[in-house]
């Protein structure tokens, strides 16, 4: 005999199994794992059929092909999300304490400074590389978290907390350098209209007014204007998550940021991203492609500004803060502990492959090799990471078990 809750509910299994898929996704380890798959699935399919993949990516949906709806539309939920956790953490995380957050902010700042140097000195003289300066000094935060969490979940938590708040700190700064240099024409009035409705966002915000019905509206005619702007449409949703509320008022059991985070971060680390990964990371991998590699000297100025310049500029700008007096390493880490996350931070992989597209669109040969460039070194990186926090973890039992 049914229960009345099952005679009521005839859907209640399934509602409660979407719960569990959904609390399953926000965990860091299962959304890069499933990117992942996401990813691996995109470059069995290319080289199965790399004109099945291609007429795919190029498949017509209103105006605007699968792959530019990924790109404009669902990477801006996954930049909202981004926005939500640089609010979530000025307010009350590690940047809301200057003297913490003097070693995260000048990490990541010199990891973005050293890998496009590198970069372009690598690439010097290559037909037009200078375009793509900006593609190494980008960290994807999803998969370098989820790596962390697989090799090294015993670690200690203030090395996941350098990882997130310098992570968060380089998305602040790739979704800036996306709006001010890969922005080829510029509407005003669309611009201010952009601005006028997450002014108004913002307002409703801060007031403590108004549903989702309000407020969904907004942020969707918010992300259209900015789009057709010629801003790219991620800069807007990076502007609303960062104008979220992160407080709670009397009447609310969470605040606005933390409902939002729960509801939107399942569907960006579940379909929005893996979608994007799927719809980019499918290039053809055989001998001449990946022999390519390493006579393309832009190719070589993103492997080594994403493996090389990520870790010098990462681990160079935690020491050179600490050197100078602005931070202190917390006592629980070692300067080896922030060596193996500086390699982590050399995964470059969602945020890498927008800028890689929207520096070299128009040369699809090219945009091929520069995906290939950033699945190489963002393994590399991962490999490379994973292997060194696999010694600190054994050195630090060895430690413990001798006391």
């Amino acid at each position: 005999m049914r229960s009345p809750t099952t005679e009521m509910w005839p859907f209640e299994p399934t509602v409660r199994y979407a719960r569990t898929v959904a609390e399953a996704l926000r965990a860091e380890t299962i959304g890069g794992i499933v990117m992942l798959a996401a990813t691996v699935a995109a470059l069995i399919w290319a080289n199965v059929s790399h004109a099945g993949y291609t007429a795919l990516q190029h498949t017509a949906l209103g105006p605007m092909e699968l792959y530019e709806w990924a790109q404009h539309g669902l990477l801006t939920i996954f930049f909202f999300v981004a926005g939500l956790e640089v609010k979530e953490e000025f307010v009350h995380g590690e940047l809301a304490n200057l003297r913490k957050a003097a070693l995260p902010i000048v990490a990541a700042l010199c990891g973005m400074a050293v890998p496009a140097l590198v970069y372009l000195a690598v690439s010097w003289g290559a037909p037009d590389a200078a375009r793509g300066w900006a593609i190494p000094t980008a960290t994807d935060i999803a998969f370098a978290l989820a790596v962390l969490a697989v090799t090294a979940s015993s670690m200690p938590p203030a090395l996941r907390a350098f990882l997130l708040t310098s992570a968060v700190v380089d998305d602040l700064g790739a979704i800036t350098i996306i709006a001010a240099f890969y922005t080829a024409h510029l509407n005003l009035l669309m611009l201010l209209a952009g601005a006028a409705l997450i002014t108004v966002y913002w307002i409703l915000q801060r007031s403590g007014a108004g549903r989702l019905w309000m407020y969904l509206p907004l942020a969707v005619g918010a992300w259209y204007a900015v789009e057709a702007s010629g801003v790219h449409a991620t800069v807007a949703g990076v502007a609303l998550g960062l104008l979220t509320r992160v407080t709670t008022r009397e009447h609310e059991t969470r605040s606005p940021a933390e409902a939002a985070d729960h509801y939107l971060r399942p569907i960006s680390a579940g379909f929005a991203v893996p979608v994007f990964a799927f719809l980019s990371a499918g290039v053809k991998l055989d001998g001449s492609s990946i022999g390519g590699i390493f006579s393309d000297r832009v190719v070589l100025g993103v492997i080594a500004g994403l493996v090389i310049g990520k870790f010098v500029g990462v681990f160079g700008g935690a020491w050179l803060s600490v050197r100078l007096g602005l931070a202190k390493l917390s006592k629980e880490l070692h300067w080896r502990d922030m060596a193996a996350v500086s390699l982590l931070a050399g995964i470059g992989f969602t945020v890498s492959l927008l800028i890689g597209h929207l520096a070299f669109g128009a040369d699809q040969e090219r945009v091929d090799s520069v995906t290939t460039g950033i699945l190489v070194a963002s393994l590399t990186a991962s490999v490379l990471a994973a292997l060194l926090l696999h010694v600190r973890m054994r050195k630090r039992r060895i430690a413990l078990d001798d006391v």
